[in-house]
């Protein structure tokens, strides 16, 4: 599967329609971005079972905005519809693999059990 862009209209049906999601926020004049894209695009051919989606920081400001993007590129991974990973910076090419695994192998019980323990309510 190639990347996809996503908008703000389509960010929240992306992450809850997929398994899991990894969402590259970047912008054409960031250099690091630019060295990240082969590597998250290669991922993507190699894992045809997860969305790979992209968001142009400056075409998509306020949605950069509302994710509190503060440093590009910064990796967002979903699984199950949650944020488990959310990280600035571009990654090697066995760094990602790596996350990619730790995500597959995350048990989202657990997950949910421990964010309901956080939750004050």
């Amino acid at each position: 599967m190639t990347t996809i862009d996503l908008t703000e209209d389509a960010f929240s049906a992306a992450i809850t329609d997929h398994p899991i999601v990894l969402v590259d926020f970047w912008a054409a004049w960031c250099g690091p971005c630019r060295s990240f894209a082969p590597v998250f695009e290669a991922a993507s051919a190699e894992h045809p079972d997860i969305l790979f989606a992209k968001v142009d920081t400056e075409a998509q400001a306020s949605l950069a905005a509302a994710a509190q993007i503060t440093s590009i590129p910064t990796l967002m991974g979903f699984k199950d519809g949650i944020l488990v990973y959310s990280q600035p910076g571009a990654l090697p090419a066995k760094a990602l693999h790596e996350l990619i695994g730790k995500i597959r192998d995350l048990d989202m019980d657990h997950v949910r059990a421990q964010i309901q323990e956080s939750d004050p309510r």
